[in-house]
């Protein structure tokens, strides 16, 4: 395919790189220049934040975590209440805006492996 031209994305220049050459970007998330996503996540200000100024490391990050909001939330993201409240996540996650992240269900595996009622010696 190749290398291509700058091609004009509403009021942003968005530069595409050959296959083999990755765009380096400073991650926020993680404070360091790694390689950045391939295009932006979402078709909004948010996506095109996300793809300037996070790692595809961070990014992968947020897709695991995000999880655990959607399933403690039963989070529909094909509404726009479900989408805001992900968007909202996103930002705070990444750093875009000061808040606290929405608590979840989510608990942490053990050490050993074992339920936790401690009948394990059976």
């Amino acid at each position: 395919m190749g290398w291509r031209p700058a091609v004009r994305a509403g009021k942003r220049r968005v530069v595409m790189t050959s296959p083999n050459e990755a765009r380096l970007v400073k991650c926020r998330k993680l404070g360091k220049e790694l390689p950045g996503l391939a295009k932006p996540p979402y078709r909004n200000e948010l996506g095109q934040r996300i793809y300037d100024e996070v790692s595809k490391e961070a990014w992968d990050m947020w897709i695991k975590d995000s999880v655990k909001y959607i399933n403690t939330y039963r989070v529909d993201l094909t509404s726009p209440e479900g989408q805001k409240f992900m968007f909202d996540q996103a930002e705070v996650y990444f750093g875009f805006k000061d808040g606290k992240l929405a608590d979840t269900a989510f608990v942490a595996a053990q050490p050993g492996g074992g339920d936790a009622s401690g009948d394990d010696d059976k």
